[in-house]
């Protein structure tokens, strides 16, 4: 079956409440309460967005986390009470797209939700250019893959959707407000998570991330895809 969302947390008053209240507005959605529960779920069915919490009474969200993006690169908000920068980090370092402090507000998580789910709707419709070709980087717009020199660089799918748009705009400074409007279509996402973002496509195209040819930082405005050709 298929879902829109899948949320996995312990915390089963909230869990159930959030699922109940997204329910309500037509995000079809279902959840587990532990890492086992959520493994075998997948394994019968499909979601759009999982809602991820760090401390499962049977496992980390870490793990499990890591453990989906083997199979699936559907977007992956992780949901916690903890609030250090080093959980955020990590969270956004193994696959997360997003990262969601508790306690939240219902109407506010369902928007972001709901913006998530909207925007990788529009991906799959859109018709694209089907092959980005810049030096040995190699983009398939259509199939969602990136190789280098032909060897794959597996992407999540907002990292691959940051990317597509860089690409549709390269040689010219994109702002940062607007890859959240444009990419998240989100205006609570963060800085940090963006930062992040971009330093994990520059590990997978440049060639030395640490002195980026391609994803540029332009100072204080935000970045711009710099082809090799200028096209």
């Amino acid at each position: 079956m298929r879902y829109d969302c899948l949320i996995i947390d312990d915390e089963k008053v909230l869990a159930d409440n959030t699922c109940e209240y997204f329910n309500m507005f037509d995000v079809k959605t279902a959840v587990c309460y532990s890492q086992a529960d959520a493994m075998e779920f997948l394994k019968d069915n499909e979601a759009g967005l999982i809602l991820l919490d760090i401390n499962l009474g049977d496992g980390s969200g870490f793990e499990l986390c890591k453990h989906i993006r083997e199979t699936l690169s559907i977007p992956i908000l992780f949901v916690s009470a903890r609030n250090t920068d080093d959980d955020k980090i990590i969270a956004l370092n193994i696959g997360g797209d997003d990262y969601i402090e508790k306690p939240y507000s219902l109407g506010v998580l369902l928007a972001k939700v709901k913006v998530m789910l909207r925007r990788f709707g529009a991906i799959e419709e859109k018709p694209a250019t089907e092959l980005f070709t810049d030096g040995a980087l190699a983009v398939d717009m259509k199939n969602k893959s990136v190789t280098v020199a032909g060897e794959p660089r597996k992407l999540t799918s907002m990292e691959f959707a940051l990317l597509q748009y860089l690409i549709e705009n390269r040689n010219r400074l994109i702002t940062k407000t607007e890859l959240f409007d444009n990419v998240w279509k989100d205006k609570f996402t963060s800085d940090g998570t963006l930062n992040v973002h971009i330093r994990k496509l520059r590990e997978a195209v440049e060639s030395d991330p640490k002195n980026p040819t391609r994803i540029v930082t332009v100072w204080k405005e935000g970045y711009k895809y710099v082809s090799e050709d200028g096209k």
